[in-house]
C-alpha cells in the first residue's frame, strides 16, 4: 500500500501573504503592490491571496534587485524574459549585461561616498580648529 503521508515538495507548497511577509519581513502592502504593478500573480481563493513557489522565488528576486539599486521597472524587465522558453538564455544574458552595469555605477558611487566623506572629514577638523581657538579666546577674555 502507497504512503499517503509523503511530504510535501518546496515547488508544491503553497504560502499565505502573512508568512511571507514574515519571512521576508515586508508589509502586505507591498505585496499587493507588487502584484499590482505585475511582479507577482498569486492564485486566488475568494479574497486570499495563495502565493506558490515561483511567487516567492521571484519575491526573492526583486528583493534583492531593489538591495542593489534596479528599479522595479527593470525587475519586472528581467523577470518578464524569463516567459521567452529559450532556455533562460536571454534572461541571464540581459540580467548578466544589468548586473555588471550595476556594479560599475555602484563602485562608482562608493568612490564618491568616500570622498564625500574625506571632505566632512576635513571640515569637521576645521570647524573643531575654529571651536577650539574660539574656547581660548574666550578663556583669555574672562
Amino acid at each position: 500500500m502507497k504512503d499517503i503521508s509523503t511530504p510535501q515538495t518546496d515547488r508544491d507548497k503553497t504560502y499565505s501573504i502573512t508568512q511571507l511577509c514574515r519571512e521576508f519581513d515586508v508589509t502586505p502592502r507591498t505585496l499587493r503592490f507588487y502584484e499590482q504593478k505585475g511582479l507577482l500573480a498569486p492564485a486566488r481563493r475568494g479574497w486570499t491571496r495563495i502565493f506558490n513557489y515561483r511567487d516567492r522565488a521571484r519575491l526573492q528576486l526583486i528583493l534583492r534587485g531593489k538591495r542593489v539599486g534596479f528599479s522595479l521597472e527593470e525587475i519586472k524587465e528581467m523577470l518578464d524574459l524569463y516567459k521567452l522558453r529559450d532556455g533562460q538564455m536571454t534572461q541571464l544574458t540581459v540580467a548578466s549585461t544589468k548586473l555588471r552595469e550595476r556594479l560599475v555605477a555602484l563602485r562608482q558611487q562608493r568612490v564618491e561616498i568616500d570622498e564625500a566623506i574625506a571632505d566632512l572629514e576635513r571640515t569637521c577638523d576645521i570647524v573643531d580648529g575654529m571651536l577650539k581657538e574660539k574656547g581660548a579666546d574666550l578663556a583669555a577674555s574672562a
